[in-house]
């Protein structure tokens, strides 16, 4: 098998988890946070809080796992080494056909609605949806360093209307006394949410993303040490700037105003902050900075079926696992990726066009499914990490269990669940089928 070459430095790996997880998340999700808060910006902000910490100790738990392993799929590489090759496989599969897929459809969805609407062509969305999928796999498969390059700006560029909303809606707000009102008085348009757990849960996929930088770690220079502290400085980075930005937004709107607007919310901010000249410049930064983040999505369902086939477990090995020489990109895998993520796309598409008969939310579900593989490796660390202190094997672990918990309880009560359940069943049922069980073997013994 021919293997990646090590491309991406600490800077790229710490890019890449601020620039996935900072992009779609904080713009669409604002609104949805405020109702299932029940209108209330002091419960909202508790839940913003809440998705953070728990993403700060999940990214510890999973920063002393990647000090000890180094191969091909960060997260999958954890749980065959905890569980056997088998687990692996399974793992690996999820991610492939459900996790990277369904957020990559749903993140070139939400670029593209901010484009139309910058643009004036809302009949266009889907179109432009499927551009954007196309033309990132496109860009990961002929030129992966490019790729790497853009995944750096965009994370530079979508920092601007992030901390301009920030800080001067923050000094706005406490000018003219919005924000001490947008605490005060819960919005008048909802009369009860979802609950904290349903809150949460919105904020955990703004949170979400950071996971795929696991995905790179065989292209990182020194990846023991890199992809560690990249995870721990991207995750902090990011808590930091999602409530002051939060805080920003509604020191311009009142909570009504939020929910009214719904994922336009944040435009709307910028263009009362800044007018329309300013508001357009910002607006195309928040249009890269959600591409930013389709692109990190699309790195790594380019790497999902590499992941598989390097194990000689799944379909077709040979054909999956070949590397691209000239442009160093796993070309075959990206293909089987989008394919993977235009189905997808096609089954968000049907939640707006009323084929369910209820809302299927892929931006969320899967997430929830993947912290019930978290919680596994959780287990794993307690029985197995002897050399850590209480903090690292014992307290750790066990707050990050916990978050897990209420993370799933929220997913539980959303609509299609069991469907959703179902789903995820019959597409790893249909793994093991094809998996190629001679090759699956317990791994006895590894050096940590």
């Amino acid at each position: 098998m021919e293997d990646l070459k090590k491309k991406y430095g600490f800077w790229t790996a710490t890019a890449m988890v601020v620039g996935i997880v900072i992009g779609s998340g904080v713009f669409f999700k604002a609104d949805d946070v405020l109702v299932a808060s029940g209108g209330s910006l002091p419960k909202a902000l508790l839940a913003w809080l809440i998705g953070g910490g728990i993403m700060m100790v999940t990214v510890y738990v999973f920063s002393n796992i990647a000090t000890r392993i180094e191969k091909v799929n960060g997260l999958v590489d954890y749980f065959e080494v905890a569980y056997g090759q088998r687990a692996g496989y399974l793992v690996a599969w999820f991610m492939t056909f459900i996790y990277y897929p369904t957020l990559g459809a749903v993140l070139a969805w939400v670029s593209a609605k901010y484009t139309v609407g910058l643009i004036g062509v809302p009949q266009a969305l889907w179109a432009v949806a499927a551009i954007y999928l196309i033309a990132f796999f496109l860009l990961n498969c002929l030129s992966p360093v490019l790729a790497g390059k853009w995944q750096v700006t965009t994370t530079v560029i979508k920092m601007i209307p992030l901390a301009l909303v920030a800080i001067v809606g923050i000094i706005l707000g406490i000018m003219n006394g919005q924000t001490v009102q947008s605490f005060a008085e819960s919005a008048r348009t909802v009369s009860a949410g979802g609950g904290l757990a349903l809150a949460t849960l919105s904020t955990v996929f703004a949170y979400e993303g950071w996971i795929i930088a696991t995905s790179i770690n065989a292209e990182l220079k020194d990846a023991k040490k890199t992809l560690p502290r990249a995870l721990v400085v991207g995750s902090f980075v990011v808590v930091i700037i999602y409530m002051l930005y939060y805080l920003g937004i509604s020191g311009v709107l009142s909570n009504d105003q939020i929910i009214a607007a719904g994922d336009n919310a944040p435009v709307q901010v910028i263009e009362l902050i800044f007018g329309n000249i300013g508001g357009t410049l910002l607006y195309v930064f928040v249009i890269l900075s959600c591409l930013g983040t389709l692109n990190g999505l699309v790195m790594g369902a380019c790497r999902g079926m590499y992941s598989i086939a390097s194990r000689d477990l799944g379909p077709n090995p040979g054909f999956f696992k070949k590397v691209n020489t000239q442009a160093n990109s796993t070309v075959n895998s990206a293909l089987m990726g989008f394919v993977l993520s235009a189905f997808w796309l096609v089954i968000w598409y049907g939640n707006f066009a009323g084929w369910w008969g209820a809302f299927m939310d892929i931006s969320e579900l899967p997430i929830a499914f993947l912290y019930v593989v978290y919680i596994s490796l959780y287990v794993w660390v307690i029985r197995t990490f002897d050399d850590l202190g209480a903090m690292g094997r014992i307290l750790s672990p066990v707050l990050a269990t916990a978050g897990s918990l209420y993370i799933i309880w929220g997913a539980v009560q959303k609509d299609m669940f069991l469907w959703f359940l179902v789903i995820v069943l019959g597409i790893e049922v249909l793994g093991l089928l094809l998996m190629n069980a001679k090759k699956a073997k317990r791994i006895d013994s590894v050096v940590l």
